[in-house]
């Protein structure tokens, strides 16, 4: 059987297909290979959710779509995983599955999706009571047994659903001639997410308590070890690991010069593209933005002539208005009208400037020949008319 390149692969497949090994994984004779390789699977779905940035910080779990919350679990899957593969160096594999669990339980606990009770305990690192954390054990195992019987029950509630509408169907089918059609509940199916993250959750925290315990254990048997004379045989082990390190380091160091970074998907439709199969992520320098077209495949798939079309086109439409420009268009026009704008400024300001000098000076010369016309003018009056001439009229008779 070939091989299949799980990097042309989409998110949805990869994750089924490490979710499938994952559900086999309980059993102790699982295959080592199978388990690295499902590890691998999980990192690359890991690393292609932070590419698409499917989560955000500042969202809550009503802000995350239905088809997303199963992604949630790939930290979970990974840290589980991780702890079951055998390696000379287990304490290094303790504390990677320890880190991989935590980042689980904080997602979680950002999305309120964690007791407060279990906030506190987590918060207080092991520095409670016996009693404490025997209530806390026995809280979070009634939680875990609600959880598996609710979910046994959604899916017992969906299959007699299933079949009803099945057999609904068919009968309808053979009456009318038309083809089955089942009913789909998201409602339902997100319940069934929602209370599988809630029971990993409840996993998950056991599991960092036996980790922790072990860490102790596995740390015990080491210091015993170097002080009974089996120097030698760590040091071999820690040298072994720096030359590994160092070759390791090594080989990043030249494939950086020639590997770039992975860059981030900014177009939601191409992201919708990626998510569902359609596209891969290589193809991101290719990709050319398209609108998004509403209505039915009559006039989405053909030209629009008949009036009938032009109705139903203008009818199925979205509730806002499409944008017409990335935001980096609208960025650079916006620099460009700034760029124009300063310009002219500075060539209006500075023509203000010659201008108010020459005005100036000839505005002055003007104002001082007016003035001194005016008071000749005023001079030569007054020679002509003399005080009081005006008013011989009124001298009375001698």
């Amino acid at each position: 059987m070939a091989q299949v390149n799980t990097e042309d692969m989409p998110l949805p497949a990869l994750f089924e297909q490490a979710r499938q090994i994952h559900s086999t994984a309980a059993d102790s004779t699982v295959d080592q290979d199978k388990l690295k390789k499902a590890c691998d699977i999980l990192q690359q779905c890991d690393a292609m959710i932070d590419q698409l940035g499917l989560f955000s910080p500042n969202e809550g779990k009503e802000d995350i779509s239905t088809t997303d919350l199963k992604y949630l679990l790939v930290p979970y899957y990974l840290g589980e995983l991780t702890e079951k593969i055998h390696n000379s160096n287990r304490l290094q594999i303790i504390k990677t599955s320890q880190a991989h669990l935590k980042e689980f339980v904080s997602i979680c606990e950002k999305l309120e999706l964690v007791p407060k009770e279990e906030v506190d305990a987590f918060s207080q690192d092991g520095r409670d009571t016996p009693e404490a954390r025997r209530a806390k054990k026995i809280a979070r195992f009634k939680r875990q047994k609600a959880a598996e019987s609710k979910l046994q029950d959604i899916k017992e509630r969906k299959e007699r659903r299933s079949r009803s509408m099945q057999a609904a169907a068919i009968t309808s089918s053979i009456e009318h001639g038309e083809e089955p059609m089942l009913d789909d509940d998201g409602e339902e199916e997100r319940e069934a997410w929602l209370t599988t993250i809630s029971l990993a959750l409840c996993k998950a925290l056991d599991l960092l308590d036996g980790l922790k315990k072990e860490e102790e254990l596995v740390s015990t048997m080491m210091a015993n070890n170097l002080q009974s004379g089996q120097e030698d045989v760590v040091r071999a082990m820690l040298d072994e690991r720096s030359k590994k390190a160092e070759a390791w380091h090594k080989g990043a160091a030249r494939k950086s010069q020639f590997v770039k970074p992975a860059q981030p998907i900014t177009c939601a439709s191409f992201a919708m593209d990626v998510l569902e199969g359609r596209a891969k992520p290589s193809q991101v320098n290719e990709h050319r933005h398209q609108p998004l077209l509403f209505g039915p495949a009559s006039v989405i798939g053909g030209n629009i002539s008949t009036e009938r079309e032009q109705i139903a086109a203008k009818v199925f439409q979205p509730s806002h208005r499409m944008p017409t420009m990335s935001i980096e268009q609208a960025g650079m026009r916006e620099m460009e009208i700034m760029n124009k704008w300063q310009e002219k400024g500075a060539e209006q300001i500075k023509e203000a400037n010659s201008s108010w000098v020459t005005d100036g000076k000839r505005d002055a010369t003007s104002d001082d020949e007016s003035a001194e016309e005016k008071a000749r003018a005023w001079d030569d009056w007054k020679d002509d008319n003399p005080r009081g001439a005006g008013n011989k009229k009124l001298t009375p008779c001698g």
